[in-house]
């Protein structure tokens, strides 16, 4: 009885380890975001790695936003700057154990300074980072360092009102 239960249990685990897919995008995936015209939602896009502790510290308030937003035309996207080998092994067991429902993407990029300039162009290049987008009325938001949730909210208001 001892072993059912801790095979069921290893099978439940594997289970949730791997819910949630992980995409891939790249570079064109920015454009893709702007040039999208007849997308009236806002997307909270924030940039963060496992290995980053201001951006670990934030996600709470990204997951709290997505459970209480996904009702409205508000998407929360969380996209990934670990090293490719953590796409294999550490990304998805960090998303299972935070159990992260917001949707996680992996930045494909090996020229970090390529994509980073396309997105904005007074970024450094320092994680966290939050692009705030509405693409069918071209207007966006770019926050670089970890936000709080009221911050957060602040910043998706100010979209609202630009």
């Amino acid at each position: 009885m001892r072993q059912l239960f801790l095979i069921l249990l290893c099978i439940g685990f594997g289970c949730m380890l791997s819910a949630q897919q992980i995409h891939l995008i790249d570079r064109e995936w920015i454009n893709s975001m702007r040039s999208n015209k007849t997308n009236d939602t806002i997307y909270v896009i924030n940039f963060w790695a496992t290995w980053c502790k201001p951006c670990v510290a934030e996600l709470p308030y990204f997951e709290q936003l997505h459970k209480q937003t996904q009702d409205k035309k508000i998407k929360v996207v969380l996209v990934s700057n670990d090293t490719k080998k953590a796409l294999t092994d550490k990304l998805p067991q960090f998303i299972a154990e935070k159990q992260i429902q917001s949707k996680v993407l992996f930045m494909n990029e090996t020229n970090a300074n390529e994509w980073i300039e396309l997105l904005n162009k007074n970024w450094s290049g320092a994680i966290p980072a939050t692009w705030i987008i509405k693409p069918n009325e071209q207007r966006e938001l770019f926050h670089e360092g970890e936000l709080t949730f009221e911050e957060l909210t602040k910043l998706i208001n100010q979209l609202n009102k630009q």
